[in-house]
């Protein structure tokens, strides 16, 4: 697992999402399709609090040193397993139950977005360098994939801007906007 090109792949997709935003107006970002289908704003939100609030909080807890591996989660699950050898996800559509835990709210405006694009791709050039002193034994549980060492959590951020590309030119395509 390089990080070096990992970091270069979040990179070139923050840029692009980030490219994307600003031919995107406010009543474009906020419309969604249907009432159980989010926004495009609403997928651009999603990806930074995952990435700030779960998958870097994640990676920060694995790079913590602990002096046992009582904290630890066994391995990957078969799901996990097979996400990581195929370095992606499987392209379909994954639909969770709204819930006021899980369905990100609206953004407030493209800044809001932005500052977070920004804030995400800040934290992990901050973080990169120190993935290759990681220790492998030290893991954080994923809710389907099982317990992730840091250089896992960092690819899986990649992985997940990358899924959500196809979430987003299906929205633009539903919503009959042509970026």
């Amino acid at each position: 697992m390089n990080t070096t090109q990992t970091l270069q792949k979040l990179e070139e997709i923050i840029h692009l999402y980030e490219a994307e935003l600003t031919d995107f107006s406010m009543e474009q970002l906020t419309r969604q399709p249907s009432e159980t289908e989010w926004s495009l704003g609403q997928v651009y939100v999603h990806l930074i609090q995952t990435s700030l609030n779960m998958q870097i909080r994640n990676i920060e807890t694995c790079l913590q040193p602990s002096e046992s591996t009582a904290n630890a989660i066994a391995g990957k699950t078969q799901a996990g397993e097979a996400v990581f050898e195929a370095g992606s996800f499987p392209p379909i559509k994954i639909s969770v139950p709204a819930s006021p835990q899980y369905t990100p709210s609206q953004p407030l405006d493209k800044e809001q977005i932005m500052n977070g694009l920004q804030a995400v791709l800040s934290k992990l050039k901050e973080i990169q360098p120190q993935l290759e002193t990681a220790p492998v034994h030290q893991t954080a549980a994923h809710p389907r994939f099982g317990g992730l060492q840091a250089k896992e959590w960092f690819q899986l951020i990649e992985m997940h801007f990358r899924h959500h590309r196809l979430q987003i030119d299906r929205l633009k395509h539903e919503l009959e906007i042509n970026i």
